[in-house]
């Protein structure tokens, strides 16, 4: 591993932390070097297993991962062995982390939640409009300079109008809801959301919403949980997704329920890649020219199933879903905090807002470590 391709900081401290990746902003890089710690980040790509191994080497306190990176017994079992007690996850999610081998090996393992759900809802917002209006395949046509060639008819780029039509939202968390909030605010459409458990505060934010529209002598828009995938798929003008990932929802848009949808729906996948079946997908839109798709999440990343990138009725977009710089800067926060406070001795943040970790003077915790119970951690 050439040293020329990583950049050391602070190396006289006395904790040793590694990056995988370089990450943008320098609030991280300043909560590490203020618990003492030298950190050494990657500057080269992606890392392969052996690569990860021997930066942790002979000594480190922590590691500080990407979501890409599969983190096992293999790579957790090194950190031990070099001294090591914590790793981040630089995201909220960690189906690439086997968090039962992390505390195997005593290793406290941290992500990064609460700073990406407006975010991620906006691409969302901006998928569904991009498919909806056929933006990037206008824009295409324009800039290969074939509008000269056809003028302007009235049937050129003939896209779906979405306001005051049904909305399908599956998985009502954070994100789902956002999404939600910002497509019947402003598109005022109707809602049916379909999730393992009542969204209780969405429901009753609609409820205000109504009161407030009805005053302003607008219809009302409607809100309802329903009980089936099916249900959902059925009644939604566009169904987007904001599921977790796991065995349950792995290919839960399949072949029979994107057949189930409507002719000229919209599909949106903006969470995990594998909750939609991609060649059954890509298969439904060259049968469904009126079916339209936008995705920022894909089985194999970066590879695409073969035939998605040739169709006009999908927007693809390479997983950029939280890329904007605030968002980016508070993940490493969120992900450098959880280092310095494991490594510091801090005890765990036991409650879900992390708008105190984005604040000047960062509270004296670790704000997200999954296997806290598992390890003992004391609680804030």
């Amino acid at each position: 591993m050439a040293y020329e391709s990583w950049r050391s900081v602070n190396p006289g401290g006395t904790k040793r932390v590694v990056v995988t990746r370089e990450l943008p902003g320098s609030r991280w890089l300043d909560v590490l070097t203020d618990a003492g710690c030298a950190v050494e980040v990657n500057l080269k790509g992606e890392l392969t297993h052996a690569d990860t191994a021997a930066a942790v080497g002979k000594r480190c306190d922590g590691v500080i991962g990407y979501v890409t990176e599969s983190w096992g017994e293999e790579l957790f079992s090194a950190l031990e062995w070099a001294g090591g007690r914590a790793y981040s996850n630089y995201a909220a999610g960690f189906n690439n982390v086997d968090l039962k081998a992390a505390t195997r090996n005593g290793t406290a393992v941290g992500n990064t939640p609460g700073v990406i759900s407006e975010t991620v809802a906006e691409m969302a917002v901006a998928l569904t409009f991009a498919a909806a209006r056929r933006i990037p395949e206008s824009e295409r046509f324009l800039r290969a300079g074939r509008w000269r060639a056809v003028g302007y008819p009235p049937t050129l780029f003939l896209g779906e109008r979405l306001f005051r039509k049904t909305l399908g939202i599956i998985g009502a968390g954070r994100i789902g809801e956002s999404y939600a909030r910002m497509m019947v605010e402003g598109h005022k459409m109707n809602l049916v959301y379909y999730d393992l458990n009542r969204n209780e505060r969405l429901e009753e934010y609609i409820k205000r919403y109504n009161a407030f529209i009805q005053l302003e002598r607008l219809p009302a828009v409607t809100c309802q949980r329903l009980s089936t995938v099916e249900e959902l798929l059925e009644a939604a003008d566009v169904v987007s997704i904001h599921t977790v990932l796991d065995d349950s929802t792995r290919h839960l848009i399949n072949a029979e329920r994107l057949g189930r949808m409507k002719p000229n729906a919209l599909l949106v996948n903006a969470s995990r890649g594998p909750v939609v079946d991609k060649k059954a997908l890509a298969e439904h839109l060259s049968k469904h020219p009126d079916f339209r798709a936008g995705l920022d999440a894909f089985e194999n990343e970066p590879e695409l199933t073969p035939g998605l990138a040739e169709l006009d009725n999908v927007v693809l977009v390479p997983h950029i879903g939280s890329a904007t710089l605030w968002t980016r800067e508070a993940i490493g926060l969120l992900a450098a905090a959880n280092i310095a406070g494991i490594l510091m001795g801090y005890p765990v943040w036991n409650r879900s807002n992390m708008e105190p970790f984005l604040n000047a003077d960062l509270p004296k915790t670790a704000p997200s470590i999954l296997n806290a119970t598992e390890l003992n951690l004391p609680l804030y």
